[in-house]
């Protein structure tokens, strides 16, 4: 009961971070293009009661984009929100959310003063509970529908300027489904006209800070569904993996002994059914994706094209990657040679550094690998493999910014593929997060990786935390267990002194009965009322 009561509570505390919020999706709130709700706590607009926040009209950044999309006015994630909303909350101190009701990344408390770092663990040092906890987790959160959250299904433009509402509820796993679609899919010029040079989330620098958000969001939304604040998404290590080593059904799923490309149905994750799977079709039809389920998690690791993928990344891979000094180079997209950002994310040899390469390598080669739903970019965040994965990438994001240390002037503050600016709006978050915020270490923002860890802290977070954690689960019955064996222990004691006692006893009757045989004179004189005692006559 005190579990499901913190849980309440936090439910009404702490929206989370993603976009379409409930409170502005109304004709009234499209229409005026104000989407700054009431914090429930104060009664307040942004909690300006409270001192959290206010609302603000939204300041879009000017600076060019690059010219891979060409278009201006046709889609509406160009100048994010605007095409929706130009008033949103602007929240103060340690304050986030759509609200302000929410505490900043890393801040936790009633009044978001509590600092802490949260640890991400690799899922093989996870003990069996907390691998168990971490799939009925992802569970809940595929069939839990989303509270605070809708998915938009039609174009600003189809719903006539605002007054003809085109949303749709989602679960909370789904949710973040659709976000990944919504940021990649291609853009719609009218009919079955299409833009496919455009994404942005992807191929350009934010790929990193916009993944960075993305999970961090998704972390902070199953610790909302759950009432778990200490949960964090563990990682994949993939480097030098030879074959898909969580793709059994203690973890991500195996395969299935009747269909290869279909997960067991031992695992719980045979039984999701996948959105925003079928990009071409809604390009034909000029549609988005609406949320409606398309059919199971595909997957099929190690059947994919090999002259894609030879081979998964290498520990010498990653090193390469790292080594690379230059965040981003040239034109800022796939074709970019000698960048970080672009040999990391997949269109970079991580031997030579150079674009456009035939095959893809890093990243993209474990999406390819997995030959199912993940290998396509709109759809992949369907299969829960996709959140180990990219938590995996972020970690080497993290430790590039360790070893070099970019000022922020590294990050391109113009002329980068549309969306991909410093002072850019992440599509489709809102609150508002800019990616050059975002070019910054994890510590900054309360995680870190256990690998990352010194030494001494890795062999607690590593080795000791599952045992810990398994203690913890069995405290309660360890206690019984020593009072009840100290128990036994004292009745055991007792029954020994007890049964110890009567033999002395007995001993000394025996004894005494013994002595008046052998000394019957002593009796006898005392009896005839002798002066001689035992005593004088020793």
């Amino acid at each position: 009961m005190l579990t499901l009561g913190i849980f309440c509570f936090f439910f009404l505390l702490c929206p989370a971070h993603t976009q379409f919020p409930r409170a502005c999706v109304t004709p009234e709130v499209l229409r005026s293009k104000e989407c700054c709700p009431v914090w429930e706590q104060d009664g307040s607009v942004c909690g300006a009661r409270s001192g959290r926040g206010f609302c603000q009209d939204v300041v879009i950044s000017d600076l060019p984009n690059g010219p891979q999309y060409p278009f201006t006015g046709m889609d509406d994630r160009e100048r994010w929100p605007s095409v929706f909303y130009n008033r949103t909350c602007q929240c103060t101190g340690n304050y986030m959310g759509f609200n302000c009701g929410d505490c900043k990344f890393g801040f936790f408390g009633i009044n978001c003063a509590e600092r802490r770092e949260s640890i991400r663990r690799n899922i093989f040092h996870l003990s069996i509970p907390e691998r168990q906890k971490l799939i009925s987790y992802l569970n809940l959160a595929k069939n839990t529908i989303s509270q605070d959250y809708v998915i938009v299904t039609g174009t600003y433009e189809e719903m006539n300027s605002g007054t003809n509402p085109l949303f749709s509820d989602v679960s909370v796993y789904d949710l973040f489904v659709w976000m990944h679609y919504y940021v990649s899919r291609d853009a719609l010029l009218g009919g079955s006209n299409v833009w496919t040079d455009v994404d942005f989330g992807h191929w350009a620098p934010a790929f990193l800070p916009w993944h960075r958000v993305y999970l961090l969001s998704w972390e902070h939304e199953i610790r909302k569904v759950t009432g778990d604040f200490n949960f964090t998404i563990p990682y994949w290590d993939w480097r030098d993996a030879q074959d898909c080593e969580v793709c059994t059904d203690e973890f991500m799923g195996g395969r299935s002994s009747l269909n290869p490309n279909i997960l067991s149905p031992a695992s719980v994750f045979s039984s999701w059914k996948v959105i925003c799977s079928q990009a071409g079709e809604y390009n034909s039809r000029g549609v988005l994706c609406n949320g409606t389920g398309e059919g199971p998690l595909l997957r099929n690791p190690g059947n994919h094209n090999r002259n894609l993928v030879s081979q998964l990344p290498t520990s010498a891979d990653v090193e390469f990657t790292l080594s690379l000094p230059q965040y981003d180079t040239g034109p800022m997209d796939r074709s970019a040679n000698m960048s970080f950002r672009n040999t990391l994310e997949g269109s970079g040899s991580p031997q030579t550094g150079l674009g456009n390469n035939a095959q893809v390598g890093m990243h993209a080669s474990l999406h390819v690998f997995m030959n199912g739903s993940m290998s396509s970019v709109q759809g992949s965040a369907n299969d829960p493999i996709f959140i180990l994965h990219h938590a995996f990438v972020d970690s080497i994001y993290e430790q590039w910014l360790r070893r070099h240390q970019p000022p922020r002037s590294q990050y391109p503050r113009a002329n980068a593929p549309i969306g991909h600016n410093d002072g850019y709006f992440m599509v489709p978050f809102i609150p508002l997060h800019r990616n050059g915020d975002y070019f910054t270490s994890s510590k900054a923002l309360g995680y870190e990786y256990a690998y990352l860890l010194d030494p001494g802290q890795r062999f607690v977070e590593e080795i000791l935390s599952p045992y810990l954690e398994q203690a913890q689960r069995i405290w309660l019955w360890l206690l019984g267990a020593g009072l009840l064996g100290a128990l036994v222990s004292c009745l055991i004691v007792a029954a020994t002194t007890l049964i110890c006692h009567k033999q002395l006893q007995r001993k000394k009757r025996r004894k005494a009965s013994l002595y008046r045989e052998e000394r019957p004179l002593l009796n006898n004189s005392q009896e005839e009322g002798s002066t001689m005692s035992y005593q004088s006559s020793l």
